[in-house]
């Protein structure tokens, strides 16, 4: 019997928007069913994992591929039960902003003379053409990082060769080590690439604040005819 990580993905091929990610060959190969029954077998063993299996797969549904006009890449989904619900650094929970996530929205309100927000729901900016995707998609409670070697990136890989392919002129931002490394699977020639530290608290460089992303990447998506991101989360 399939479990609910397999029964999400089911439904998320059946989302009309997901056509175009289904061509990766992660959905092609079997590999996104091999790696959703790896998940289902740690629900099966009692630990919770997070983000609730109808979330797992909510930056590939909400961010159809031929809408993607930005990219955010994640590592994965914050371990705290209620944090996460399937986008790269947004959040749900109900205490203060996770360190990484108030560092971003400090840069961006900066950046773009707007206030500080106090929710961290990027769901806004998803909606508008901002993938924001983790390297793996699920994580255990408690456990970061406890998914990473579960197949997970190949996704993550194949979105950012496929966006570099298919779309004529993407923003990648991409923040800290894991995530400046797949700069290479972007063609500069169309696309413009823009990398800095991550901004987590413990990055010792604290080479993000400062680095001006959002303005950066609206000029460029202006320059190239393209509506900019509304980046503000709140009226």
């Amino acid at each position: 019997m399939n479990g609910p990580v397999s029964r999400a993905l089911a439904d998320f091929r059946a989302e009309p928007g997901a056509k175009g990610w289904l061509k990766l060959p992660f959905f092609q190969d079997g590999s996104a069913e091999a790696v959703a029954a790896k998940v289902d077998e740690v629900v099966r063993s009692g630990a919770q994992v997070l983000p609730p299996p109808e979330a797992v797969f909510t930056s590939v549904t909400l961010t159809p591929v031929e809408t993607v006009k930005v990219v955010v890449l994640g590592q994965d989904p914050y371990p705290t039960p209620g944090d996460s619900h399937g986008l790269a650094f947004s959040y749900r929970g109900s205490r203060r902003l996770p360190a990484s996530l108030r560092t971003i929205l400090a840069e961006m309100a900066e950046d773009l003379g707007h206030p500080m927000p106090k929710s961290g729901d990027l769901t806004k900016w998803a909606k508008q053409g901002v993938l924001l995707i983790n390297t793996a998609l699920t994580v255990e409670a408690g456990q970061s990082g406890a998914h990473m070697k579960f197949g997970w990136s190949a996704l993550a890989d194949q979105a950012i060769e496929a966006i570099s392919q298919r779309q004529p002129a993407v923003v990648f931002l991409l923040w800290g080590g894991p995530a400046r490394k797949r700069a290479a699977l972007v063609d500069r020639s169309k696309h413009l690439v823009i990398e800095a530290g991550h901004p987590s608290p413990l990055n010792r460089l604290n080479d993000f604040r400062g680095t001006r992303p959002f303005s950066r990447a609206n000029a460029w998506l202006v320059e190239k005819g393209l509506e900019p991101v509304d980046w503000r989360l709140e009226p």
